[in-house]
């Protein structure tokens, strides 16, 4: 195609992870099975949680929170991609691809702000355990929640809006399974100084901040459980932390990991092969995670099943 300016578009074209035929039943039924698996074991850890009194605490309310959230970001990506492959058409609609932009990056902040908030948690049930239940009481932790979907959808809708405002050339091809934010500027042919200022705010707003907060946390509870004196309070301690740790690990490792590749290499279609882990392994690990390493998790998920 010739490139040329055209503000009123109609289309994209996402050119997903492989061109070769012979690959796509294989992609299909692979994605199919991670989204199965990802839906199933999310709304597993959400209805024990319901079910479970003893369940009914601020950090697995945060908990469910996630996986309501991880449920969300999975669907907003992978059934369009099943979908495209299945009537092999990689056409997205303008319109659609704006909305996927947004409700990605929604579930995306949200994911974010709910581990740091998570963090506070496991910081004043070690450091201030006394005070528990008067700091994170049912209304602190409802305004945290508020906070946290405020916050993501408002730079969700700011970057979406940026986004309405470009003209954009004849080249439509997006190299990714999805319509992500930074490969859909760079498709524009008008001036995009204002949406790249934004991109390199947010990241430092949704990934700086959050993250400091949550080394923060964490270097007062290592600290605290380092300052108690018997070996099985200590185990104790961080046995509860481990399943969180875990994820943030995998969270913001794969996550970092993937724009570092991007930075490395100009290669489009290697980025999106390795944002797999962070938009879809990454949503499906979480409940093994937590139904593996957490004991009370174990036994509302016997309780779910038995009933």
């Amino acid at each position: 195609m010739v490139p040329g300016n055209q503000t009123h578009i109609s289309e994209f074209i996402l050119l997903g992870l492989s061109d070769e035929a012979d690959i796509q039943p294989l992609l299909f039924g692979l994605f199919l099975s991670m989204y199965v698996v990802t839906f199933t074991g999310n709304l597993l850890i959400i209805l024990a949680i319901i079910m479970d009194s003893h369940l009914h605490t601020p950090m697995y309310f945060f908990l469910s929170n996630l996986s309501f959230s991880d449920i969300c970001f999975i669907s907003t990506t992978v059934p369009k991609m099943l979908l495209n492959i299945q009537i092999q058409n990689k056409v997205i609609t303008y319109e659609d691809c704006i909305t996927q932009m947004y409700f990605f990056m929604l579930f995306l902040g949200i994911d974010n702000f709910l581990l740091t908030v998570m963090a506070y948690d496991r910081f004043v049930a070690i450091c201030h355990p006394l005070h528990y239940m008067i700091i994170m009481k049912p209304r602190i932790c409802g305004l945290l929640l508020m906070a946290t979907w405020l916050l993501s959808a408002l730079q969700s809708l700011l970057h979406s809006l940026m986004v309405l405002r470009l003209s954009f050339c004849t080249e439509l091809e997006i190299s990714h399974f999805f319509c992500e934010l930074i490969q859909v500027v760079q498709l524009a042919c008008s001036d995009t100084f204002l949406n790249d200022l934004m991109m390199y705010f947010t990241a430092g707003f949704l990934g700086i901040i959050p993250l400091a907060g949550i080394f923060f946390s964490y270097f007062k509870i290592v600290s605290s459980i380092l300052r108690i004196s018997s070996a099985e309070g200590k185990c104790k301690a961080f046995s509860t932390c481990g399943s969180h740790v875990s994820l943030i690990s995998m969270y913001y490792g794969t996550g970092f990991g993937v724009y570092l590749s991007l930075s490395a290499t100009q290669n489009s279609r290697a980025t999106a092969i390795a944002s797999v882990m962070y938009t879809v392994v990454t949503p499906m690990l979480n409940p093994f995670i937590y139904s593996l390493r957490n004991k009370e998790m174990k036994q509302g998920l016997r309780k779910l099943f038995n009933c």
